[in-house]
C-alpha cells in the first residue's frame, strides 16, 4: 500500500488531496491513508471519524493522517481518537515538512487566522478525474452566523494571476480539457494582489493566455460580487460554460438578514434575470439551507418558491446544522424533525426542476466531457449516458435522444477534442 486519500466536503479539498499526495510521495511515506474532513455540517464530521474507525480496521498497520477543516477547528476531537497517528491543519496539510518521516509531532494545528498567504502548487494532473481543480482563492473575510468554515480556513487570499495561468496551461498541456476554477468564496478574489485585480479580471487573463483551453467552469459564487468583466465574460465567451452554482442560502430575507447573507432575495433574482438576459441558456444550481433558527412556515415557503424564481436547476440542500462557536448557534433552534422535513421538501423541488430541464434538452445537441466510459456531462452539467467507451477526458458531440429523472441518454455524433 502506498498514499492513499479519503477526501470530504468540497471542490477545494479535491484539489488540496491531489497537492499531499504529490507531498506524501516525495516525502517517501508508503501505507498512509490521509483523511481530509469538512467541518461544513456535524454530519460531515460524523462521517469522517466513522469511516477512521473503518479504515483503522481495515488497515491496523496503516499510517493514518488527518487533515481538513475538521481538524483545523476541533484537533482535540481527532486527538482524541486512538485510531489516528498525525493531525495536521489546513496550513501545515500544505506544508512539505508535515509529512517528514522523522517528524513525529503528533498534532501540527496552527493559528489559521495568523494565514496571510496561499500556498502555491502546481499540480501534474488529478488522478482518475476527467476534469481538473485550480485553486485560485483561500479563506473568506465574511462571518455569516451559520458558517464555521472561516475558522477552518482563515481570512480570503488569492492566487496571483500568473501562477492561475501558469497551472491551467500545465494542466491543459497534460490533457485535461475542462478546468474548474475553486476557492472558499472565488468572487472575493483580488483585492490583496498588488492592483487589485477581480474574478472577472483575472479569468479574462487566464482565458486570453491559454486559449488551447477548451472549457472553464467557475464553482461557488456569491450573487452581488459579480464584476462587469466578470458579466461580459458570461456574455461573449463561450469557453466560459453555461451554469453557474450560486452561493444562495434563503429566499427570504429576515432569514437572509439573521444569516448575516449580503444579498436579499431581489439581489438573487435580479442577478439570475440579468444573467439570462446576457446568456439565455444559462442554467443555475444554488446551495440552500433548510431549518435555520427562528424560520417560520412563511419564511421557508419564501425559500421554497425562490427555486422557482430563481430558476434554479441543481439544488444542494442542507438541514441546518449548529456548528458550535457560531452566533447562529445560540439562536433559538427548529426541532431537527422539522429542518429534515423542510429540507425533503426543497430536494423534492430541486429535483423537479431538474427533471423538467433534462427534458428540455431532448432533440437538442451538446458537447460532453466523458467522466467514465459511456457516462459524461453536458456543457450545463447534466449527465449523459452515450454510446461510446473512449477515454475520460475526451468531448464528444452528441445528440441528446432522452431523458430521465436525474440524466440524459444520447448518440454520438463526433469527437471534437481528445484528451
Amino acid at each position: 500500500m502506498g498514499v492513499e486519500i479519503v477526501t470530504f466536503g468540497c471542490r477545494l479539498n479535491s484539489y488540496e488531496s491531489e497537492v499531499m499526495k504529490d507531498l506524501a510521495a516525495q516525502a517517501g511515506l508508503t501505507d498512509t491513508v490521509i483523511v481530509n474532513t469538512c467541518a461544513v455540517t456535524a454530519e460531515a464530521e460524523r462521517q469522517a471519524r466513522q469511516t477512521i474507525r473503518k479504515l483503522r480496521r481495515n488497515n491496523p498497520n496503516a499510517k493514518i493522517i488527518v487533515t481538513g477543516c475538521a481538524a483545523q477547528v476541533k484537533p482535540g476531537q481527532f486527538a482524541a481518537m486512538p485510531e489516528v497517528d498525525r493531525i495536521l491543519g489546513n496550513e501545515e496539510k500544505l506544508q512539505a515538512a508535515s509529512y517528514g518521516l522523522d517528524d513525529d509531532a503528533r498534532v501540527r494545528v496552527n493559528d489559521i487566522m495568523s494565514v496571510r498567504e496561499t500556498a502555491e502548487h502546481m499540480i501534474a494532473g488529478f488522478e482518475d478525474r476527467a476534469r481538473a481543480f485550480v485553486q485560485v482563492q483561500q479563506g473568506c473575510d465574511h462571518r455569516c452566523t451559520f458558517c464555521i468554515i472561516p475558522y477552518g480556513r482563515g481570512n480570503s487570499r488569492s492566487v496571483p494571476i500568473g501562477r492561475v495561468v501558469e497551472q491551467v496551461r500545465e494542466l491543459v498541456r497534460n490533457g485535461y480539457n475542462e478546468v474548474v476554477l475553486t476557492g472558499v468564496d472565488i468572487t472575493s478574489y483580488g483585492p490583496d494582489l498588488p492592483g487589485k485585480p477581480m474574478l472577472g479580471q483575472m479569468i479574462r487573463r487566464l482565458l486570453a493566455n491559454v486559449p488551447e483551453l477548451p472549457r472553464l467552469r467557475l464553482s461557488s459564487l456569491d450573487p452581488v460580487e459579480i464584476d462587469d468583466d466578470l458579466f461580459r465574460l458570461i456574455a461573449e465567451e463561450p469557453r466560459l460554460l453555461p451554469h453557474l452554482h450560486i452561493s444562495l442560502q434563503a429566499g427570504d430575507d429576515m432569514i437572509l438578514k439573521r444569516m448575516k447573507r449580503r444579498h436579499l432575495r431581489a439581489d438573487a433574482i435580479a442577478f439570475v434575470e440579468k444573467v439570462k438576459a446576457l446568456r439565455p441558456d444559462m442554467v443555475f444550481g444554488a446551495d440552500l439551507i433548510a431549518g435555520f433558527p427562528t424560520e417560520t412556515d412563511e419564511m421557508f415557503e419564501n425559500t421554497l418558491r425562490s427555486v422557482e424564481e430563481c430558476d434554479l436547476t441543481y439544488l444542494h440542500v442542507f438541514p441546518y446544522s449548529e456548528r458550535p462557536g457560531t452566533p447562529a448557534a445560540r439562536m433559538p433552534q427548529l426541532p431537527v424533525e422539522v429542518r429534515k422535513e423542510r429540507a425533503a421538501r426543497l430536494r423534492a423541488a430541486g429535483e423537479a426542476r431538474q427533471a423538467s430541464f433534462l427534458a428540455s434538452r431532448v432533440g437538442t445537441e451538446a458537447e460532453v466531457l466523458m467522466e467514465k466510459p459511456g457516462m459524461g456531462r453536458t456543457e450545463h452539467f447534466a449527465p449523459v449516458l452515450l454510446n461510446t467507451d473512449v477515454a475520460p477526458g475526451t468531448i464528444l458531440r452528441a445528440r441528446i435522444t432522452g431523458a430521465g429523472a436525474d440524466q440524459l441518454t444520447g448518440q454520438t455524433l463526433d469527437i471534437r477534442t481528445a484528451a
